[in-house]
């Protein structure tokens, strides 16, 4: 693929408004500035003082930036040439943007910011996933009703998955499985017997017994591993869990274990560990989603949470070539991993823009729709009252974690989306081990998050 070719019929940039100026769309406004083919003259964020800075840090000239609080002064500056920053979507809803980059991570804010882009008629780059799994397969419908387009974006883990997925199937390869690394690596010391893993540092000198593993031993000493940084570590987040949620609803694979198997492994490791059962791995089936925790050394490269997938090795004589060439493939040579060690957040993104705003084609191809739900689950006794509160970086919920299941309408015995229930209180009780239904959470009766997931439950109702 030229990439100049590709786009090579694009005569003018794409005008883009960035809401949500945290790591992603701060990098998204920073490398904007370098392209031809596209531009970011408009930053919306929670005031205007934090959308001038996100502009001003992505290299733009403050006196070149207005700060407005009025669709009448966002006009102004945007026909003066100006950057605008703005504390609301509606301030610049009427500017002659191409595409909204949807990066607050919020889920409510961002059902009601793509909801405002997609009536107004704009494109949407839906970067927030947490909404994008409650109502991601409804607002891509809605999008082709108004003659617009959401996708997903190059630079996160989701659609570099799904292209890497669609292009094997082209390829005629047969997957086994796919997913992801963590997002941080664990990096183990082993003179020193201390583990890191985003800046967290623990005296772990216990792992040393699991660094190897050995043909049939990789089970075993994964789970081993697990035990160990199970001790002071998380190894089930809830970001993993959306972003497969994601690519099981583009490309019908599924996950092999609700909470996932999420083993830790080093790389040479992925392909004996993500194969089938009967091939000696963790898989009851093909087709399958699942992330791992890379276990490495300093010196070693990092996966830099990236995506793999898992393949059927048929042709024994091309796998042993390229198995002499240093690519990934498993102990008795029955599957290979073929992996892409990046995610560049915003720095990537354009692509699926350019894609989007100028071909027509969004990243989460033409069969987009609920087949997996991420579904809240109690991990402690919760009072009704409860405020389940979503903070943090990756957006989490204390008390609470998510499974992957097949998706439901929701109902009163049904388990409640994950980041439907979230910053909503519990309207009773709920037990440790239970799932968190829709009638135990108050959810607000004016939440655009839940007239949007009712209504993607009517769109694609069987």
């Amino acid at each position: 693929m030229n990439f100049h070719s590709l786009y090579a019929g694009i005569d003018r940039p794409v005008q883009t408004c960035v809401v949500g100026s945290g790591g992603f769309g701060q990098s998204f406004l920073a490398q904007a500035g370098r392209m031809k083919l596209l531009a970011a003259r408009i930053a919306v964020d929670r005031d205007t003082g934090t959308a001038v800075n996100a502009l001003a840090q992505a290299g733009i000239d403050r006196a070149r930036i207005r700060a407005c609080t009025t669709a009448a002064e966002a006009r102004r500056a945007w026909d003066e040439g100006q950057y605008v920053a703005a504390d609301a979507i509606d301030t610049v809803l009427e500017l002659p943007f191409e595409l909204l980059v949807e990066a607050t991570g919020h889920p409510e804010a961002a059902a009601r910011h793509a909801l405002k882009a997609l009536e107004a008629g704009r494109h949407v780059a839906l970067v927030s996933k947490e909404a994008d799994s409650v109502i991601g397969p409804g607002l891509a419908r809605i999008a082709r009703d108004h003659g617009a387009i959401v996708t997903p974006v190059d630079g996160d883990q989701p659609s570099l998955l799904i292209a890497q997925i669609t292009w094997a199937e082209v390829l005629g390869l047969e997957i086994v499985g796919g997913g992801k690394s963590s997002e941080y690596d664990f990096v183990f010391d082993r003179p020193s017997g201390t583990v890191t893993s985003n800046f967290v540092r623990h005296h772990l000198p216990a792992l040393e017994r699991y660094w190897m593993a050995n043909g049939g031993g990789m089970l075993a000493a994964s789970r081993g591993r697990a035990e160990v940084l199970g001790q002071v570590y998380n190894l089930r987040t809830v970001p993993d869990l959306c972003e497969l949620t994601l690519v099981a609803n583009a490309t019908g694979f599924a996950e092999d274990r609700a909470d996932l198997h999420a083993p830790v492994a080093r790389i040479p490791e992925v392909a004996d560990l993500f194969a089938e059962q009967r091939d000696g791995g963790l898989f009851s089936g093909q087709r399958r989603l699942d992330v791992f925790h890379h276990l490495r050394a300093p010196d070693e490269a990092s996966f830099a949470g990236g995506v793999f997938i898992v393949v059927r090795c048929h042709d024994k004589t091309s796998w042993k070539l390229l198995a002499d060439k240093g690519h990934v493939v498993s102990a008795g040579g029955e599957t290979a991993m073929l992996y892409v060690p990046r995610h560049l957040l915003g720095l990537e993104a354009a692509t699926t823009i350019l894609d989007a705003a100028r071909l027509g084609r969004s990243g989460y191809g033409d069969d987009y729709r609920p087949r997996t739900d991420l579904v809240a689950w109690a991990e402690r006794d919760l009072p009704a009252g409860t405020l389940l509160t979503a903070s943090g970086h990756h957006h989490t919920i204390e008390g609470v974690g998510a499974r992957m299941q097949p998706a439901k309408a929701l109902g009163a015995g049904t388990a409640i989306p994950f980041y439907l229930a979230a910053n909503h209180r519990l309207a009773r009780p709920v037990k440790a081990g239970a799932p968190i239904l829709c009638d135990d959470v108050a959810v607000a009766p004016d939440s655009v998050l839940l007239r949007l997931r009712r209504r993607q439950d009517g769109l694609f109702a069987q």
